[in-house]
């Protein structure tokens, strides 16, 4: 299908990859930390994913954004999916833990796939 995927383990290495090559859909772990010296915490300042959403936002062409969450209190639930909404995320969806979770994920992804790009992915696609 010609598309390409990159991964980054923490929101440095992601921020690094967003200036340096197009992205036409992005899929955003909330809870992906900074950088190598951060430990998981709940401390949104610490957590690379809110800054990759806040990054991707301010593109001059910002691509559609599934933005992951953990599974936490309802509140902090509640406060990460209004961040990731608030920053302009396509949907905010739990962890994938099962066949199911994943047939969800990928539902979604095609569903900005035809929303943005008509429902053929550009030239030369970045995810």
């Amino acid at each position: 299908m010609g598309i390409i995927s990159h991964r980054a383990q923490t929101g440095k290495q992601a921020s690094d990859l967003i200036r340096s090559t197009p992205i036409h859909v992005a899929v955003v772990d909330l809870g992906l930390p900074l950088d190598d010296r951060d430990t998981p915490t709940a401390d949104e300042f610490t957590e690379g994913g809110p800054r990759l959403l806040e990054l991707l936002s301010r593109l001059s062409s910002p691509p559609p954004v599934l933005a992951v969450k953990r599974s936490r209190s309802h509140r902090d639930d509640s406060r990460d999916i209004a961040a990731a909404l608030r920053w302009g995320a396509f949907a905010v969806l739990d962890r994938p833990h099962d066949a199911h979770g994943l047939n969800v994920m990928l539902e979604v992804l095609r569903r900005c796939l035809v929303r943005k790009y008509g429902g053929c992915w550009p030239e030369g696609s970045v995810t």
